[in-house]
């Protein structure tokens, strides 16, 4: 059981943070709830107490014979602040302590996660903008919000994020308190995730089990480190699309295949996570096949393109910029001729890529669940094992290995911080 601290700004989106608070108690977490008291304008005291089973209070001299004011920081093994209004970052960054959150995060020494949520034009002033630096500079992970609809009828940058994907990061920091380092600011990643359906009629289609968890969470790990993030998604089992990233999604390994191209142009990073079908059917039923008395007629099947190896060729003849970093995905399972890190050895030199992953597949493994391992293998002849653990988890190690490599000073990015 970890303490958590969750500090609520005075924002519209502190109804959100309820969700967040239920996120960590059910993973039976010990969680405490400090408001400002501006938040309690939007969602009651009772509502927090409710959720996190702890009482709440808002004041410095509330507790005082618990010193809570240093007490409540000291303890903690995880700090999320949510919404983080511009007004509550700026008394963060200038040593407020006049209530008990900002006095609380004085005290904290464990990884502290700011969440923002405010409207595009606060979001983007330059005293937010120095503020939320100064934050990063500091160690302190500051997620890059979402964007969509806002108060009434604007729409833009600011949003929260959904409390999912706070809590999903929540517990990568938990696991590991340095997984969200700011180091692929200015960076462009493109990243593909889940797998490709072949259409065989327009009911039906070939396959594969890939929930696209692994991918989602690369693009979402890769954004809140600061990179422009594009993920193209094929079928996939995620609620919802990560926040900071653009989504673009396909359905077969033909459609994948060109959005990969296209958008690889202008990427330092490819990372080609997703499932692509091997084959599909050569033809297309127009309209639903219907069952026979001879059974069923043979479908004739077409290998489909190889979309890794199709990228290292684009690089090699310069349709792709030479120093893009390539990166590839291998399922894998052992058979007469090797175990899983042998094939994946071979892939690797087929493929011509500067980093495979490695997943052994099969017997409830990789596919659909909700944890991961495997292997890091780099053209060099480097191999490092990824140790189990959550899908985000094995993200942030895996962009690690990237962050390592990839070429200084990426192409310029549009960002919104």
């Amino acid at each position: 059981m970890s303490h958590i601290l969750i500090g609520v700004g005075g924002g519209i989106a502190a109804y959100k943070v309820c969700s967040v608070i239920r996120h960590f108690t059910e993973a039976g977490h010990d969680v405490r709830v400090i408001p400002t008291r501006a938040a309690l304008n939007f969602v009651g005291k009772a509502t927090f107490e409710a959720l996190s089973g702890n009482p709440v209070s808002t004041e410095v001299f509330d507790d005082v014979d618990e010193v809570a004011h240093v007490a409540l920081g000291r303890n903690a093994d995880l700090v999320i602040v949510a919404p983080a209004t511009a007004d509550l970052m700026s008394r963060a960054v200038a040593g407020r302590a006049d209530d008990l959150l900002t006095a609380s995060l004085l005290t904290a020494t464990c990884p502290v996660m700011f969440v923002p949520a405010m409207h595009t034009e606060m979001w983007e002033h330059p005293a937010t903008v120095a503020n939320v630096a100064t934050l990063r500079e500091r160690g302190v992970t500051v997620m890059t919000p979402a964007s969509g609809r806002l108060t009434g009828a604007d729409t833009g940058a600011g949003r929260l994020p959904e409390p999912t994907e706070i809590g999903l990061l929540g517990d990568l920091l938990l696991d590991r308190a340095d997984a969200l380092p700011y180091d692929l600011a200015g960076r462009r990643v493109l990243v593909s995730a889940g797998g490709t359906r072949e259409p065989l009629d327009p009911v039906r289609y070939l396959g594969n089990h890939s929930s696209g968890k692994q991918g989602y969470a690369l693009a979402r790990a890769a954004a809140q480190r600061g990179a422009h993030v594009t993920l193209v998604a094929g079928a996939t089992s995620n609620p919802g699309e990560p926040a900071a990233v653009d989504v673009v999604h396909i359905d077969s390994a033909v459609e994948l295949e060109r959005e990969m191209q296209a958008r690889a142009v202008d990427a330092d990073v490819v990372i080609m996570a997703a499932a692509v079908a091997d084959f599909r059917p050569i033809s297309v039923a127009g309209s639903k096949i219907k069952k026979g008395a001879d059974g069923p007629a043979p479908i004739t099947l077409a290998e489909n393109p190889d979309i890794l190896a199709g990228l290292v060729r684009a690089r090699n003849d310069g349709v792709i910029p030479a120093a893009t970093l390539i990166v590839g995905f291998a399922a894998e399972t052992g058979d007469e001729n090797g175990g899983v890190l042998d094939h994946g050895r071979a892939k690797l030199r087929r493929k011509g890529c500067d980093l495979l992953i490695v997943n052994a597949v099969g017997d409830g493994k990789a596919f659909g669940t909700e944890d991961n391992t495997g292997w890091v293998l780099t053209a060099d002849g480097r191999e490092t094992a990824l140790p189990f653990g959550s899908k985000t988890l094995m993200a942030s190690r895996i962009l690690d290995e990237v962050a390592a490599v990839v070429p200084n000073g990426g192409r310029a990015a549009d960002s919104d911080l």
